[in-house]
């Protein structure tokens, strides 16, 4: 059989190392993928709704996974479904829970789960006059897709009122920031949990443990993610309990009351208070750097995992009873100004981690930065301690130009 894996981060990186071992699989294809996949298959030019389904049919492509939110929120899951192509992900409606904030909370507050208090503005003034009013620290959103970059918690008034400007006058992220939703300051530790969907029920992951800041101690800006570690080792079963009736099963009653009965992954992001679990966002998607350490400790064979959910059947998730540990390398400056075109080097002395490329490029035989997250470094151990010495440990072998990343991932 054939799959096409929609997306080029360190994320599809990890899904295609676990496909990899499955001899049922003829070929993988990519779109449009980086340096690990194209070792790994296929990689295609090629990112348009249209021309991937045109590809799909054209290749008879078995499955289709999609990683990023981009497309998920244009609509490939009802176009690819409109063509008998078999798609695992959720409809366009469906993934304006991930790509609108502002439905997001609405959908949340509609169905009593368990969020912060939140406010959402579509005139700039309102939310000036809005911030003026509240005590802070507070957490200004993009309503939109943002790259994982459009929030700020502002703490103090000049920059609740600079970022709300930057978002929606000068739309520093485009159309994302026209709306906003400003929502009060949780104090607590995050924490992330993807769950699989098989239309009617959620069978969720580990939950994990996600480094969003640039820098060492949380500082700095907000990223797509610096490093992952699972289990969270922070996460308790009371925090699991509380999670599960609070807002996993009113999340499950809200998609039937709308009638949305999805086949994919949903990513809850929460913020775990002195006064329990809260939900802060959804993704519609598997997470980035969550799924490498997901797929690093996932007994099941994926394949069978992601076929019993289309064909709506009940599965059982079972994760090796280890630690695992992602430390995501990055170009220097990012996630603001980065350069990219240079050669990564000493890949073939990496020894104790697994590395999963992302903003990285084959260019003839050597491998080339590409974007701001270059590449993830993922090991298990039966210690947190083991599985980090491990990741540091090929840190420290692999160089390119103003490489950089954080010195704190996994270590409590």
């Amino acid at each position: 059989m054939k799959i096409l894996i929609v997306g080029n981060g360190a994320r599809e990186s990890a899904i295609a190392m676990k496909l990899k071992s499955d001899r049922r699989i003829s070929k993988m294809y990519f779109a449009k993928g980086n340096a690990t996949t194209d070792l790994l298959g296929q990689n295609v030019y090629e990112d348009s709704i249209e021309g991937l389904r045109d590809f799909a049919i054209k290749e008879r492509i078995d499955l289709t996974i999609v990683g990023p939110e981009a497309p998920l929120v244009a609509g490939i899951v009802d176009e690819f479904k409109k063509h008998n192509l078999k798609i695992f992900g959720p409809r366009k409606r469906t993934a304006e829970l991930e790509g609108s904030k502002a439905f997001s909370k609405k959908f949340m507050q509609t169905h009593n789960i368990k969020t912060a208090k939140a406010v959402v503005f579509d005139a700039y003034q309102s939310a000036i006059n809005y911030v003026r009013e509240q005590q802070f620290p507070i957490v200004i959103k993009a309503s939109g897709l943002a790259g994982g970059k459009g929030v700020v918690i502002a703490d103090d008034l000049a920059e609740a009122e600079s970022t709300i400007h930057k978002f929606m006058i000068e739309r520093i992220y485009g159309d994302a920031g026209i709306q906003l939703v400003i929502e009060e300051y949780l104090r607590g530790f995050e924490t992330s949990i993807i769950a699989f969907s098989n239309g009617t029920k959620l069978f969720p992951c580990i939950p994990v443990k996600d480094y969003k800041k640039a820098g060492n101690g949380d500082m700095g800006p907000n990223t797509g993610g610096m490093g992952s570690v699972a289990p969270s080792p922070e996460f308790t079963e009371e925090h699991q309990r509380d999670f599960e009736e609070n807002i996993l099963k009113p999340t499950l009653e809200g998609l039937h009351s709308y009638k949305i009965n999805f086949k994919g992954f949903i990513f809850f992001g929460l913020m775990v208070t002195g006064n329990g679990t809260y939900l802060l966002e959804y993704n519609m998607r598997l997470g980035d750097p969550e799924t490498q350490v997901i797929m690093a400790l996932l007994e099941n064979n994926l394949y069978d995992v992601i076929m019993d959910c289309l064909e709506g059947n009940d599965i059982e998730l079972k994760f090796r009873d280890e630690k695992a540990v992602c430390l995501v390398m990055c170009s220097g400056g990012y996630p603001r100004q980065i350069e990219t075109g240079f050669e990564i080097r000493n890949i073939d002395k990496i020894s104790h981690s697994e590395v999963l490329f992302a903003g990285a490029q084959m260019r003839g035989n050597k491998t080339v930065t590409s974007g701001g997250r270059v590449l993830s470094l993922v090991a298990t151990g039966e210690t947190y301690d083991e599985a980090c010495k491990k990741v540091y440990a090929d840190a420290n072998i692999i160089h390119y130009d103003y490489e950089y990343y954080r010195e704190d991932i996994g270590k409590f």
